[in-house]
């Protein structure tokens, strides 16, 4: 049996204060900034006030409450955080990118719930959590296992990064066109700012090019709700069937656009006793309520669960359009939900909600540009999870040194 360390002889709490005026929002954490399955963090539009726990550049973060949504960042930047966020710092003798992906495996995130207090919201034990277990590895070792999965890691925020830009392009011009009014016109010149003609729209009480309609959010497509087949029937549920998602599933595919597959999927037979709807790839999956605003699209054949409302595109609208149209709609959809314990936007509701319709030679036009931006995000997203899936394969056989790593990799 290799040699091990408990967390608390390779590593230590930071005890380090900062004052929340010396902090900006871009370094400053909290568990709601940190993103859930281990996928970094993001900006928070939090002010940070009073006294923080101060981090460095190389410190590894966790998100304290709720562990099971593994919260994990490694600091590429001096910053402070809240104190629901764990900053661990690395003794000496322990490579600190080591030490992260010691962390980084689910075996720490399943330690850290065993030792939690509280059902609602269970918070970590900052003793307990110390008691996990590490390889004891000599020190060219930890570097060249840190080299190998952190190789990965860029590759992966690479592929991230183009899609974050790519993202920016296809809104900037969904907003040019749609939102300010300036598609091409017939001399291909901006539209509005050109002195094309407008026309006051009452039902959507602003002006619109003169040659667009009125639509609701029906106009788009087919809006589709989903279900739960029983689930005390296992035959209803398969792991090779059509994917059933749910709105769990997408909290854990925030940093992506498409989905293809949830934790299950269903049989034939749980789709007949749920009487589900199958629906095809490049439906825009809107989660409905708990909460209401998740998008996605689908790569495949889908079904859902009640806490959607889907749109299975009309012809001549494309899920380019649709995807982006739904997502300016959201404050509106967030304001005419209801409900007293949650939530809930419902079929009916949706379809009154108006938008402008665009004529189809520019819907055409937008599509033809956005499509490709699409198509080269989807590549994007998917050789991304294939490298995911290979760091975490290499993870667990590099820190239980059945794979010797030997050299770094360039």
């Amino acid at each position: 049996m290799n040699k091990q360390l408990t967390l608390n002889q390779a590593a230590f709490y930071s005890e380090d204060r900062i004052n929340g005026s010396k902090v900006s929002r871009d370094s400053f954490v909290t568990t709601d900034s940190m993103l859930q399955d281990k996928n970094g963090i993001t900006t928070t539009p939090v002010l940070p006030k009073g006294s923080l726990i101060a981090f460095s550049e190389g410190d590894i973060l966790v998100g304290n409450i709720r562990p099971y949504l593994k919260k994990i960042w490694q600091a590429d930047k001096k910053g402070g955080c809240s104190p629901d966020v764990l900053v661990l710092k690395a003794k000496s003798g322990i490579d600190p990118i080591f030490l992260y992906y010691s962390l980084f495996r689910d075996d720490f995130f399943n330690h850290m719930m065993k030792g939690s207090k509280g059902t609602k919201m269970p918070r970590g034990d900052k003793n307990q959590i110390l008691r996990f277990h590490i390889p004891e590895i000599y020190f060219t070792d930890q570097q060249n296992i840190a080299a190998i999965l952190s190789s990965l890691d860029k590759k992966i925020a690479l592929n991230h990064r183009i899609n974050e830009e790519l993202e920016s392009m296809a809104q900037m011009i969904y907003n040019y066109w749609f939102v300010q009014f300036d598609f091409p016109d017939k001399n291909g010149k901006p539209y509005k700012s050109s002195g094309g003609i407008m026309r006051l729209s009452d039902a959507l009480k602003r002006e619109i090019p003169n040659d667009w309609g009125d639509g609701s959010l029906l106009s788009l497509g087919e809006i589709i709700g989903g279900s739960t087949p029983p689930r005390e029937v296992a035959d209803y549920f398969t792991s090779d069937g059509i994917s059933w998602i749910t709105p769990r599933d997408l909290a854990f595919n925030t940093r992506y656009k498409f989905i293809t597959k949830g934790e299950s999927d269903v049989s034939e037979k749980g789709i007949k006793a749920a009487s589900l709807n199958i629906m095809p790839a490049g439906t825009i999956l809107l989660s409905s309520r708990a909460p209401i605003g998740y998008l996605a699209i689908a790569t495949e054949k889908v079904t859902t669960n009640q806490g959607f409302k889907s749109f299975v595109p009309n012809k001549g609208i494309s899920t380019e359009f649709i995807y982006y149209t739904v997502k300016s709609m959201i404050p509106a959809i967030e304001n005419n939900a209801v409900g007293s314990t949650f939530k809930e936007v419902s079929a009916s509701t949706l379809k009154s909600i108006p938008i402008c319709l665009p004529d189809n030679l520019v819907l055409k036009s937008y599509s033809a540009i956005v499509e490709n931006i699409f198509k080269r995000q989807s590549e994007a997203e998917r050789e991304i999870k294939q490298l995911c899936e290979l760091r975490d394969w290499l993870l667990p056989m590099l820190m239980n040194q059945q794979v010797k790593a030997s050299g770094k990799p360039k």
